[in-house]
This record gives C-alpha cells, sequence and structure tokens, in this order.
C-alpha cells in the first residue's frame, strides 16, 4: 500500500542539520507513526513520503519554510528575572511554558543579564534546513476513528 491521505505510515528516520550534526533519530527505537494528511509531522517531509511504499529509503531535503518556519525576531523577548518566580537559577537553554495572548508557548532561555532573561518561543529548528534519511517501515489504512481524531491510536500510536 502506498502513502496517501489517512494512511497510518511509520518510518525509521535520522535527522541532520547542513553540517552533519544528528539532531535526532529514531534509531535503536521504534519507528516513528503518524496519520498522512492530518499535519501530524513538518509539510515538507509529509509532501515527499507521499506515494512511497513499504521498505523504500530515501533522503529528504527540507528548507525552513517547509520545516519549523523562519526565525521569528518577535518571538525573541527580554524579560525580567522575577518573571521565574520559584526557579532558583535560570540558565541558558532551559525551557519554559509561557502564558501568552495566543495561549502556552514554549520558550528557551537564550541568555541571563544580571535581572533580564533573553527568551525565544521560536522552535528549536527554526530557520534550519533538515536533511533526513528515511526508511518506510509500514504503511495500512486509517480506522474511521483515527481519521475523525486525527492521530493514530492503538499498535505503535496513541491510547486515550
Amino acid at each position: 500500500m502506498q502513502i496517501a491521505q489517512n494512511s497510518v505510515v511509520a518510518f525509521h528516520y535520522t535527522l541532520t542539520n547542513d553540517e552533519g550534526e544528528v539532531l535526532d533519530s529514531s534509531e535503536g527505537r521504534e519507528p516513528l507513526t503518524y496519520l498522512h494528511g492530518a499535519g501530524n509531522i513538518i509539510p515538507g517531509l509529509e509532501k515527499e513520503l507521499e506515494g512511497r511504499d513499504v521498505g523504500e529509503k530515501l533522503v529528504v531535503k527540507v528548507s525552513p519554510e517547509e520545516g519549523y518556519g523562519e526565525v521569528q525576531e518577535q518571538l525573541m523577548q527580554e524579560v525580567p528575572r522575577d518573571a521565574f518566580q520559584g526557579v532558583e537559577s535560570v540558565e541558558p537553554g532551559m525551557q519554559f511554558q509561557a502564558q501568552t495572548q495566543g495561549g502556552p508557548l514554549m520558550v528557551t532561555v537564550k541568555k541571563v543579564e544580571g535581572d533580564t532573561v533573553v527568551v525565544d518561543g521560536n522552535h528549536p529548528l527554526a530557520g534550519q534546513k533538515l536533511n533526513f534519511d528515511v526508511e518506510i517501515a509500514n504503511v495500512r489504512e486509517a480506522s474511521e476513528e483515527e481519521v475523525e481524531h486525527g492521530h493514530v491510536h492503538g499498535e505503535d500510536g496513541a491510547e486515550h
């Protein structure tokens, strides 16, 4: 069965940046499983998997626009250190959930200067070209419930 709208797809992958640094991998784990066409993975990768079949191996290069987007400067902000009440030490690399007008947003601490903390609400991979080595492990038709819920249930998927 080929990958198409409302297929449940399982694939192994290794994600690298343009410098060849491994950013993520399914090596030693179960394959990543998702519902094709439901926006569960980045658009550039999903588009390249369309029409593929079990056992196929491919290399996919994804631009920032088709991945996690370009870096949005407005998502970088300086906030007062006292906004982190109850946190003994705020260090670069730490992540927090911030409450914004648009709802919760994960932010990463970029630097701490005295009583000011610079946080970044961009995805950590925003602005980067992404390189995926992919091997399709399984493709099946999604159940009506999976399509209705917009994600995989049961084996290798979410239970609820």
